[in-house]
C-alpha cells in the first residue's frame, strides 16, 4: 500500500485527493495546508475551472500537518502530491525528494530554468521518482490524437491550432495566480497546458512567435517547426465570468481531421477523407486520475515508460519562458 500525502488542500490538492481515493493499492494518510482558513472548509465544495475536484475531504481520517518539515519527519507517506503556488514547488519538491519520498508536483514544473535543473539534479541524486503534473498528456481525447498521429494512418501532420479559455481564476484564498511573481502569470498557468501537449506531439520547435497583452492574460503563439506542421496555440484569462471554459484543438492531417471541444456533443471526432471512421474507444476518464495512475505504478516498481520526464517538463518551461520573451520583446524568440 503506498502512503500518500498531499501539500497543499486547495482546488488542485482536492483534486489530486479525488484521483488517490480511487487507486487500488494507494491510500491518502495525510495532508499538510499551513492555512488554517483551508483546512475549515476541508468539508465545503470547492472552486475550479474543471470539474473532478473533492468536494468533502474528512480530515478526520487523516493525519494532519501545518508544516512540511514535520510531515517528512513523521515518515508517514512514501509519497507526496504536491499541489501548491507555483512559487513554492521548486524548494518543496527539493526538500522531499531529500528525505526520500516521491514527488508528483502540480505543473508547471517552476517558475525558471535554474529552479527545474535543481529539481532534476535533486531527483537523480535521491533514486525517486519525480513526476510534474502535466495532465494534457494524459487527457484520453489528446492522447487518441497523439496515438493517431504517431499511426501514421492518415498521413502527417499539416496544421494544428489549440485554444485554452476561462475566467480569472477566482478560487485561491489569497488570489496568488494574479501574482505573477508567485504563479508565472498566465503563460506559465495555463497556456502552458498546450505548450507541453505541443511539446509532446511536435518536439521543440526551432521559434517561437508570439503576441499578447500587456499583462500577458491573452497570449497567441506560432510554433515554427521547419518544413511543418504549422501550430499555433491561444489561451486567456479574460473571459467573462459566466464563461464555461473551453478547451479545444483542431489538427489537419492529410488524410484527416481530428477534433476536440470539451463543450461539444460528441466532444471528440475525427474526420476521414474518405468517409471512414476509424474505431476509437476513449476511455471514460481524466487527465488527472489518469497522470496519479500512471504516476503510482511506477513508483511500485512496473517498468513503464515514463509519459513525461522532469527533463521534459524542464524543456517545457523554457519554451514557455520563449513564449513570454517574444510577446514582451515583439520579436522571434529562437529556441
Amino acid at each position: 500500500m503506498i502512503r500518500v500525502g498531499i501539500v497543499g488542500l486547495g482546488y488542485m490538492g482536492r483534486m489530486h485527493y479525488r484521483c488517490w481515493n480511487g487507486l487500488l493499492g494507494a491510500k491518502v494518510t495525510a495532508v499538510c495546508e499551513a492555512n488554517p482558513k483551508v483546512l475549515a472548509a476541508a468539508g465545503e465544495p470547492t472552486k475550479g475551472n474543471v470539474g473532478g475536484a473533492a468536494d468533502h475531504i474528512d480530515l478526520d481520517s487523516l493525519k494532519v500537518f501545518s508544516d512540511l518539515d514535520a510531515l517528512l519527519a513523521a515518515r508517514e507517506v512514501d509519497a507526496l502530491s504536491i499541489t501548491l503556488p507555483t512559487f513554492l514547488h521548486a524548494d518543496t519538491t527539493i526538500k522531499a525528494l531529500e528525505a526520500g519520498v516521491h514527488v508528483l508536483c502540480e505543473k508547471p514544473m517552476a517558475l525558471s530554468v535554474a529552479d527545474c535543473d535543481r529539481m532534476v539534479a535533486a531527483a537523480d541524486r535521491s533514486g525517486k521518482t519525480l513526476q510534474i503534473g502535466h495532465c494534457i498528456r494524459f487527457w484520453p481525447e489528446y492522447e487518441a490524437a497523439r496515438e493517431l498521429i504517431r499511426g501514421g494512418t492518415f498521413g502527417r501532420p499539416i496544421a494544428a491550432s489549440f485554444r485554452r479559455y476561462s475566467a480569472m481564476p477566482s478560487w485561491s484564498p489569497d488570489s496568488w495566480f494574479a501574482d505573477e511573481q508567485r504563479s508565472g502569470g498566465q503563460p506559465l498557468d495555463l497556456h502552458i497546458h498546450d505548450t507541453d501537449y505541443v511539446h509532446h506531439l511536435f518536439g521543440m520547435p526551432a521559434s517561437v512567435s508570439s503576441v499578447a497583452d500587456v499583462p500577458q492574460s491573452y497570449i497567441a503563439t506560432q510554433y515554427r517547426y521547419p518544413g511543418g506542421p504549422a501550430v499555433v496555440a491561444e489561451s486567456t484569462w479574460r473571459m467573462a465570468g459566466s464563461f464555461a471554459f473551453e478547451m479545444s484543438f483542431v489538427i489537419v492531417l492529410e488524410g484527416a481531421t481530428i477534433l476536440y471541444d470539451n463543450n461539444a456533443s460528441p466532444a471528440f471526432r475525427v474526420l476521414a477523407s474518405d468517409g471512414t471512421s476509424p474505431d476509437l474507444r476513449i476511455p471514460v476518464s481524466d487527465g488527472y486520475a489518469r497522470e496519479v495512475e500512471h504516476f503510482s505504478r511506477i513508483i511500485s516498481g512496473e517498468p513503464l515508460q515514463p509519459v513525461i520526464t522532469p527533463t521534459d517538463a524542464r524543456e517545457t518551461i523554457r519554451l514557455v519562458l520563449a513564449e513570454k520573451q517574444s510577446a514582451r520583446e515583439g520579436r522571434p524568440v529562437t529556441l
